[in-house]
């Protein structure tokens, strides 16, 4: 067991406190049921989910600096439950760190435009790390493994990382950009089967959704056929804008493709949860676009 409680300054984005709001409900009952305290992060502001530096890097580093600092002012790590979140924000806390170092001037910049804010500035005291990551290597998972106590043997779980969560930062410390396992073994610690597939560490087309919507819808389309192919019950995301374009757009992406596909599509967290004991109800099951009822159904929990 650990030998103190853990706790991080959270920050949920946008997406988990509007169209994916049972994200937000199961990582807080996910934290409470493994005793992991949240401090929110109130004043924090959308990471810009990559789009702020199209229009301007210096935008994206200094509106995510700020949201770092925040949680330096806490002195605790922030925790992210956003493939999204994490690579932008994980990205700028890498880029300053190294400023520090190589580009002192700009790190200057962004802390002055900090300081007409009323904002403290950032130190690159802190990580951003997301929660997938928080469980294995804060947690562990033989301790997540120990506090089980519905195991979801029988259950195949097909991972879908989400690209930014792999690929946004110059070095991924956690895991194998593109051969990841991180996913797949905390599967196993709570009894599920993982199910491999080409399409686990690939973009689900929600960038694309605005301007290119039939691609999109396509992209999404052949990875739940693969993942339905190799034998999964269900597809597992750590993103909530993966989770908008393969569960709550599926019926839309069934029409493109004509086909009918019907694959549930759980949060990360939702999935840990009940292994926890957890009830459906208390993660936002019921909210989904396709159903998760075969999901329940299979593992016996009603």
């Amino acid at each position: 067991m650990l030998s103190s409680p853990l706790k991080y300054a959270y920050y949920p984005g946008c997406v988990a406190q509007g169209a994916c709001g049972e994200l937000h409900l199961s990582t807080q009952a996910l934290t409470q049921a493994l005793g992991i305290e949240l401090i929110s992060v109130k004043k924090a502001a959308c990471c810009g989910s990559g789009t702020f530096k199209e229009d301007s890097q210096l935008l994206e580093d200094t509106v995510n600096a700020r949201n770092i600092a925040l949680a330096e002012e806490l002195n605790l790590p922030l925790l992210t439950h956003c493939s999204t979140c994490q690579g932008v924000i994980g990205h700028v806390n890498e880029n300053l760190k190294q400023c520090q170092t190589d580009n002192p001037s700009y790190l200057q910049q962004v802390n002055g435009l900090l300081n007409k804010q009323g904002c403290l500035p950032y130190r690159g005291s802190t990580q951003v790390k997301h929660i997938l990551y928080a469980l294995i290597t804060d947690y562990g998972l033989e301790a997540i493994s120990q506090r089980v106590t519905h195991k979801l043997t029988g259950l195949n779980c097909a991972a879908f990382y989400g690209c930014y969560l792999l690929r946004a930062q110059k070095h991924m410390p956690y895991d194998d950009p593109f051969r990841p396992e991180g996913m797949e073994n905390l599967f196993r610690a709570v009894g599920a089967t993982p199910i491999y597939y080409r399409g686990r560490t690939q973009c689900c087309g929600w960038p694309l959704a605005s301007y290119a919507t039939t691609e999109s819808f396509k992209m999404a389309g052949m990875h739940i056929q693969e993942a339905l192919e190799n034998g999964a019950d269900c597809i597992v995301t750590p993103c909530p804008l993966c989770h908008l374009n393969l569960d709550s757009r599926q019926p839309e992406v069934e029409k493109v493709i004509n086909k009918r596909l019907g694959l549930p599509v759980l949060h990360l967290p939702q999935l840990i949860a009940l292994a926890l004991g957890v009830s459906p109800k208390e993660l936002g099951l019921d909210r989904h676009i396709v159903s998760t009822k075969p999901v329940l159904e299979k593992l016996g929990i009603s």
